[in-house]
C-alpha cells in the first residue's frame, strides 16, 4: 500500500521583551534555578496579572508580516491542567480568540519546487517552568524561572506532506522571526522549539489518519529525524494489523526513537475558560499600522531584489537572505566592492565556512564588510589573485589589519609585469625540455603542470590568466 504522510507544526517562539508576559520579573537566560519567578509567576494568593504590551506588539508584527489577520479583539483563557513546573495549576493561553489567524508562508524545497503552507493560528500564551531530572537520583527539581515567559505558538495547517517539509517550513518561520525582531531563535536556550503532529493515511483517502504529537525537539535535524521515524512506526503498526493511537510522544535523539509519553488530551480535558483576571485585547486600525511600520524588508522580498538588483541566482540570494544580519553584511560588501557576484561567493565559500569552523555568527565576524569589500577590490585590480586573497583573508581573521596592510606587510602583490613573467616562463620551459616536447607533440594536459611550476616560481604572485596567455604562445613556438 502506499501512504501518504501528513503533518502539522506548533512552533513555540520566546519573544524578546525584557520581562515577562504578565509580570515584571525579567526572562533572562542562565540565572540560578527559581530567582526569577515572582509573586505573580507562582500565582500566589491575591495577585493579578499585567499584560505586557510589547509582547502584544511583537505577535501583530509576527501576524501582519505573514500576511494574517490580526485580530482587533482577542481574548486569554485559562488552559487547566496539574503538573509540577505549572505552579498556578494553569497556563494563560488563548483558545476560542487568538489575537493572529489565518496567514501563510512560501516555502523552497532543495529541488526548487515551492509551496504554500498555511498557518491556522499564533497565539500568545505564557511558557511553564521546567522539571529537570538529571541530577536528582529518583526526584524531580523544579526550576520556575521560565514560568510566565512569554511566547507565541505558531499552528500551521496539516499542508506537510514530508519531514522536508516541516524542516523547511520551520527554518522559514526561524528565520521571519529573527528577521522581524521579536524571537532571537535561539535553540540551544529554548527560545524556539516544535511539536510536530504527525499521521498517516492510504494515498487518495480524504480523512487524515489518526495523529502522534512529538514534543518539544529544538533542532531542525532532530525534527527530520524524528518525523522520519515516527512515520516509519506508524506505518509498520498498520501494516501489522495494529491501531496508531492519539498520543504524545518523545523523541529520544540517542536511540532515534519516539517512544509514548502520555495519551493526547484534547481541548475539552483542558477546560478553557476565559482569564476573568484579563481584560480583552482591543486593537484599532491606527495601532496595527503603526506596527505594519516597523515592519523591516522581508526574506522573500529581499531576496527577489538581491536576484534583480545583483543578478544572483535563486538559490545564492536565498542562501544571503536567510539572516537579516547576513543579508546586511553582504549587501555592504557588494556596495563597496562593486564585486556583488564575487561578494557572494565568498560570503557563501570562505565567510561562511570560517564561521562555522569557529562557530561564530555573522555579527560576530572578525573580518567587517569594510574588510572584505577593501580584499576585493584588490582581487579585482589584478592586485591579488583568487589564491592569494585567501591567505589574505586568513590574515585578516588573525587580527593583522586590513587587506592593503596584509598585501604590504605580507609583500603580496600580484607580479603583473609581463616582462617578469616571460621571463619565468621562459626559465621553466628551459628547465623541462622533455615535457615541453611532450606538450608540442600534443600532450596538452602538461599546460596544467606548467601553470604550477611558473605560481610555484613566483610564490603564488604571477598573475594566471598572463600565465596561461604567454605559456600558450610560447609552447606553440
Amino acid at each position: 500500500m502506499q501512504w501518504e504522510v501528513v503533518i502539522g507544526l506548533e512552533i513555540h517562539a520566546q519573544l524578546m521583551t525584557n520581562s515577562k508576559i504578565f509580570s515584571g520579573a525579567s526572562i533572562a537566560y542562565g540565572a540560578e534555578p527559581n530567582t526569577q519567578a515572582c509573586a505573580v509567576d507562582l500565582g500566589l494568593p491575591g495577585v493579578l496579572p499585567v499584560l505586557n504590551t510589547e509582547a502584544v506588539r511583537m505577535a501583530a508584527k509576527f501576524g501582519l508580516a505573514i500576511g494574517a489577520n490580526v485580530s482587533r479583539h482577542s481574548v486569554f483563557a485559562r488552559k487547566n491542567y496539574f503538573y509540577p513546573d505549572l505552579p498556578k495549576g494553569y497556563q494563560i493561553s488563548q483558545m476560542e480568540l487568538p489575537i493572529v489567524e489565518a496567514g501563510k508562508l512560501e516555502i523552497e524545497l532543495k529541488d526548487g519546487t515551492k509551496k504554500i503552507i498555511g498557518v491556522t493560528r499564533a497565539h500568545l500564551e505564557e511558557d511553564a517552568g521546567k522539571s529537570l531530572h538529571e541530577d536528582y537520583h529518583g526526584m524531580t527539581g523544579i526550576d520556575l524561572n521560565r514560568a510566565g515567559t512569554p511566547l507565541l505558538e505558531i499552528v500551521s495547517e496539516p499542508d506537510m506532506r514530508s519531514a522536508e517539509e516541516a524542516v523547511a517550513y520551520m527554518r522559514k518561520i526561524h528565520s521571519l522571526v529573527q528577521y522581524i525582531g521579536i524571537c532571537d531563535g535561539n535553540m540551544a536556550e529554548g527560545s524556539f522549539r516544535c511539536d510536530a503532529n504527525v499521521s498517516v493515511r492510504p494515498k487518495g483517502q480524504a480523512e487524515y489518519g489518526t495523529r502522534a504529537e512529538l514534543k518539544n525537539i529544538n533542532s531542525f535535524k532532530f525534527v527530520e529525524k524524528a518525523i522520519n521515524i515516527e512515520v516509519e512506526r506508524q506505518i509498520d503498526l498498520i501494516e501489522d494489523g495494529g491501531k496508531v493511537v492519539q498520543e504524545t510522544r518523545l523523541y529520544d535523539a540517542d536511540k532515534n526513537e519516539t517512544r509514548s509519553m502520555r495519551s493526547k488530551e484534547e481541548a475539552n480535558d483542558y477546560r478553557y475558560f476565559p482569564d476573568p483576571d484579563l481584560l480583552p485585547v482591543v486593537l484599532d486600525d491606527e495601532y496595527l499600522q503603526a506596527v505594519k511600520d516597523t515592519l523591516p524588508e522581508l526574506p522573500d522580498v529581499k531576496r527577489d531584489r538581491f536576484i534583480e538588483q545583483y543578478g544572483l541566482s535563486s538559490v545564492d540570494a536565498g542562501i544571503l537572505t536567510v539572516s537579516r544580519e547576513a543579508a546586511d553584511y553582504f549587501e555592504k560588501v557588494a556596495e563597496l566592492s562593486a564585486a556583488a557576484k564575487l561578494a557572494a561567493n565568498w560570503m557563501m565559500g570562505e565567510v561562511s565556512a570560517s564561521l562555522n569552523k569557529n562557530d561564530l555568527d555573522i555579527k560576530d565576524c572578525p573580518v567587517s564588510a569594510e574588510m572584505l569589500a577593501g580584499m576585493l577590490k584588490r582581487i579585482e585590480d589584478n592586485t591579488i589573485s583568487g589564491k592569494i586573497a585567501k591567505e589574505v583573508f586568513e590574515a585578516m581573521w588573525a587580527g593583522d589589519g586590513d587587506a592593503d596592510t596584509v598585501i604590504d606587510k605580507k609583500g603580496l602583490k600580484q607580479i603583473t609585469d609581463s616582462s617578469a613573467i616571460e621571463a619565468l616562463v621562459d626559465q621553466v620551459i628551459a628547465n623541462n625540455p622533455v615535457q615541453a616536447a611532450e606538450f608540442k607533440a600534443g600532450k596538452e594536459q602538461l599546460m596544467g603542470f606548467f601553470v604550477g611550476q611558473i605560481m610555484k616560481a613566483s610564490q603564488g604572485k604571477a598573475n594566471p590568466a598572463q600565465v596561461n596567455q604567454l605559456l600558450k604562445k610560447k609552447l606553440s613556438e
